[in-house]
């Protein structure tokens, strides 16, 4: 199981939030955002977050068009709150999304239980330049993009990129995220995966494993490069082809399309 790690080093203003949310015993679960922010839920048409919010346990956040998290802001919804958006979802420089939950997380605290949530986007999703994503078993249903962001490869903060237990059903696209950990782990993707120049300081970081990708899987440039690490992944089950640091750890497979084509990655000017 993945080393899913609280973002234990947001400075002093986390610890005091930490500390003063202990006696109002208000958290939703682990602390994700630097500030308690505040709880949101309800329908939208499009939605922006230009703070620190939370999708609260039991509650449903709907947003019918595209669902944003402007520079610098946080949206977490690692909690038992269901998320669904119809349109995409635009993730700004410097900001944190957490997107879903399941079983077994290594928080601090574990506010999933038994419960897998299954959050969904109907278009894409686009990050430019984040400060770290936590995505846990989401279905997108068209492609996932991140590039760049991060504190910068530093063991303290301890920031964590997870991307784990997936449905993506056009194709994933991670470059350029310098942190501590990253990791691409049982996800199922229609399309193909690139993982390129994640530079990360901890040593058992890049790992990738255990993901069913149905065309091609593309690694370089990682430091570390990618690998098992201590996951107790299993190989990942490729379509197509794999090349350059994913090469190592896979098993080709005449895997069955059952989608309608995914189009080709394409990162839209925002």
């Amino acid at each position: 199981m993945v080393k899913l790690r609280i973002l234990v080093g947001l400075c002093a203003a986390l610890a005091l939030a930490v500390s003063a949310s202990t006696a109002a015993a208000a958290l939703p679960g682990p602390q994700i955002c630097p500030s308690e922010g505040t709880a949101i839920s309800g329908n939208y048409g499009n939605l922006t977050i230009t703070g620190n919010e939370y999708v609260k346990r039991g509650t449903n956040l709907t947003v019918w068009g595209n669902l944003t998290v402007a520079r610098g802001a946080c949206l977490d919804a690692f909690t038992l709150g269901t998320v669904k958006v119809g349109g995409s979802v635009w993730v700004g420089q410097s900001a944190i999304l957490a997107l879903g939950c399941a079983p077994g997380v290594d928080f601090e605290f574990e506010p999933c239980e038994e419960t897998t949530t299954h959050d969904t986007v109907g278009g894409s999703l686009f990050a430019y330049g984040p400060y770290t994503m936590y995505l846990t078993a989401d279905t997108i249903n068209g492609n996932l993009v991140s590039v760049g962001g991060g504190p910068g490869a530093v063991s303290s903060p301890y920031v964590n990129f997870p991307i784990k237990e997936m449905k993506i059903q056009g194709n994933a696209f991670i470059a350029g995220w310098h942190g501590t950990w990253f990791g691409f782990l049982r996800n199922h993707v229609n399309g193909s995966v690139v993982v390129s120049n994640i530079i990360a300081a901890d040593p058992d970081s890049n790992e990738v494993a255990s993901n069913v990708v149905d065309r091609g899987l593309l690694c370089y440039g990682n430091s570390p490069a990618v690998q098992f690490g201590d996951s107790g992944g299993s190989p990942n089950e490729v379509g197509w082809f794999a090349f350059g640091q994913c090469g190592f750890n896979v098993i080709l497979e005449d895997i069955k399309y059952d989608g309608g084509g995914p189009q080709p990655i394409s990162v839209p000017a925002r």
